[in-house]
């Protein structure tokens, strides 16, 4: 088994956590996105999609898309469960995983790839005034989620998920894209500062 990964970079970062969470180590292989590697011809056997990060199983299968590698991992080893146990849990945990993937993840990636000049390679073309677009919409779902946080301590209920993984990572990411939590979100803020100080974050 190996894990082809690619550093500090959101999705990747986001099965490390996961795995970390999980206490489980998995040999890795980097693959340096700032210098394309990704697009090499070799990569591009591993990942037709030129995408990570990427698990190989023992038996050459492969498997890409973050929460598609979680999700072996969690019916690999079930405990502790992130993904939710019962039927409205792992519903719960599912629907809020998609609106952080969807409405914040999404529109932060959105602005930090249209707007940073260090993408303009990998992102061709580039369209600035889609990046511009996408900032109101990460300040929208941030409130929405300081709403949602007070009455909750994490993002689908009572436990830690691999919604709060998604949606820590998408935090630290809006360093990258040169946006802030407004200091009035303080749900919102109490939250990250829990979910940050775990261990698994600095994986």
């Amino acid at each position: 088994m190996k894990l082809y990964d690619g550093g500090r970079a959101p999705n990747p970062r986001r099965v490390r956590v996961f795995l970390a969470e999980k206490g489980i180590s998995v040999p890795t292989e980097l693959v340096d996105i700032g210098t394309l590697q990704q697009r090499t011809p070799e990569f591009t056997k591993i990942n037709p999609m030129q995408r990570l990060p990427v698990l190989e199983l023992d038996d050459g299968t492969r498997i890409a898309e973050s929460i598609a590698i979680c999700r072996y991992f969690e019916a690999w080893q079930p405990e502790p469960p992130l993904f939710g146990q019962g039927a409205v849990e792992i519903a719960r945990i599912e629907m809020w995983n998609r609106q952080i993937e969807l409405d914040l993840l999404a529109a932060i990636a959105a602005a930090f790839r249209h707007l940073h000049p260090a993408m303009k390679a990998i992102e061709d073309p580039q369209v600035p005034a889609w990046g511009e677009a996408n900032k109101p919409r990460v300040l929208k779902m941030l409130t929405f989620l300081d709403g949602e946080l007070s009455g909750r301590p994490f993002i689908a209920g009572d436990t830690f998920s691999v919604a709060d993984i998604s949606a820590m990572i998408a935090l630290d990411f809006m360093k990258w894209a040169k946006l802030r939590v407004p200091e009035d979100l303080s749900h919102v803020r109490r939250w990250y500062a829990e979910v940050a100080a775990r261990p698994s974050a600095s994986a």
